[in-house]
């Protein structure tokens, strides 16, 4: 039994939450925590691409390849399909250079490697993100399976993928609170504008977490109900 709302009005929330989140992670990483910067001498500034990039580049991105069927419902199957993989792939690869700048901030300032839990969890988000681009490339793009074998496959596909995606934005709130609590125990004002925004922005990605998932399993148009006969006029 479906939900019983259509997905469009989802994909507009989405949308919406998805710039305040992008501009707010950017807010807070270039205003109150210094800016980005692939090479520098305060190792911080390496560290704050990487909240940026999973969030933009992995799960906004990722988000889009996900909510392309809804978004545009009139759009030729095969071009939907392709702008699926290539969406997810560019998350695929921002994620993964998300990650490569976490390391490389920690080997830098000598601090240890894949020590918590969502470092744990991160890892295997990225790569469990990888074999189901494998999985879903070689199943339904090219060479492709069968048509009887792809119908079969496909609902696997479609939730795994949503398991995956709310692992990565299970992780990024661990990563959130990660952070917060390291720059807390360093000094920083619990009640304090910075802490407010990090907060506030991680509520935002719950929601718009949750938009996205709503759009993903909400039919294009609703059916009526079987037996269902409008009320007539007279």
């Amino acid at each position: 039994m479906g939900l019983g709302v259509r997905a469009a009005p989802f994909t507009y929330v989405a949308h919406a939450l998805a710039v305040a989140a992008a501009v707010m992670v950017l807010v807070w990483n270039i205003h109150f925590r210094g800016g980005l910067a692939i090479e520098a001498t305060n190792k911080n500034l390496i560290f704050n691409v990487h909240p940026v990039l999973m969030l933009i580049g992995f799960i906004i991105i990722g988000s889009e390849a996900i909510m392309v069927y809804k978004v545009f419902p009139t759009l030729n199957r095969n071009t939907a399909k392709l702008i699926h993989l290539i969406l997810h792939a560019i998350a695929l690869v921002l994620g993964a250079v998300g990650i490569y700048f976490a390391f490389k901030n920690h080997n830098e300032s000598g601090i240890a490697n894949l020590y918590s839990l969502h470092s744990w969890i991160g890892i295997g988000t990225i790569t469990l993100y990888g074999i189901q681009w494998v999985f879903g490339f070689v199943s339904f793009f090219f060479p492709g399976a069968a048509p009887n074998t792809r119908k079969s496959l496909l609902p696997w596909h479609i939730l795994f993928g949503l398991f995956i995606y709310i692992l990565a934005l299970a992780n990024a709130e661990l990563g959130f609170l990660e952070k917060l609590t390291f720059l807390e125990s360093s000094g920083l004002d619990k009640y304090g504008t910075e802490a407010f925004l990090v907060n506030f922005t991680a509520l935002v990605v719950v929601l718009f977490g949750a938009s996205v998932v709503v759009a993903a399993i909400s039919p294009i148009h609703l059916e009526e109900p079987q037996g269902y006969a409008p009320i007539p006029e007279n």
